[in-house]
């Protein structure tokens, strides 16, 4: 009795991976054009929805006014340039360790390099959450090859005691109590 209640299991699910396969092949394609038809179209419509802004950031004697979209947008294309770079390294270290002409000691070193790029990657995500807990819009935080900490804080104003407070705080929680930060405001 066992055995027959596992083979009718058995045929039931094939049966429907049959009938749902045999439908997906005879479906049209026009829903997989639907779909990037409608992707492109929102695409486009948010392109346009930018160019209103920025039409309607002008003001009346035609000069353009600082929005927080473009903050916004400048401090994510830096994030991400940041981050292709730094994906490029971590390529060209990849290659090197998966390369049959390169020593061990080769490899090695460049398994080092990349622990120490996430470790730098994951150093200063802590930085930036850190930073805007102080009760800051947005922050990037880089670190350069030399040990230079660069921190770009989003805000109206930043007194000289507020980016003393930011360079005190990268030094002490990136361990690196004589480390050169340097501090910048980007205006909202």
């Amino acid at each position: 009795m066992l055995l027959k209640k596992q083979t009718v299991w058995l045929l039931t699910m094939l049966s429907l991976v049959v009938v749902l396969s045999v439908y997906y092949i005879t479906s049209p394609e026009s829903r997989l054009n639907e779909f990037a038809a409608t992707e492109e179209d929102n695409n486009k419509a948010k392109g346009n929805d930018a160019e209103e802004a920025k039409e309607a950031a002008k003001d009346s004697k035609g000069e353009s006014t600082v929005t927080t979209t473009d903050s916004e947008a400048v401090f994510e294309q830096m994030r991400l340039d940041l981050m292709e770079q730094r994906d490029k390294m971590k390529e060209e270290l990849v290659s090197i360790q998966g390369s049959k002409d390169k020593t061990a000691e080769e490899k090695n070193e460049a398994t080092e390099k990349i622990n120490e790029l996430q470790e730098m990657t994951d150093n200063e995500k802590i930085m930036e959450s850190l930073i805007k807990a102080e009760n800051y819009d947005d922050v990037l935080v880089q670190t350069a090859d030399d040990g230079t900490v660069k921190v770009t804080v989003k805000a109206e104003e930043l007194s000289a005691d507020a980016a003393n407070e930011i360079v005190q705080l990268v030094r002490k929680n990136m361990d690196a109590p004589n480390a050169n930060v340097a501090v910048k405001i980007d205006p909202k």
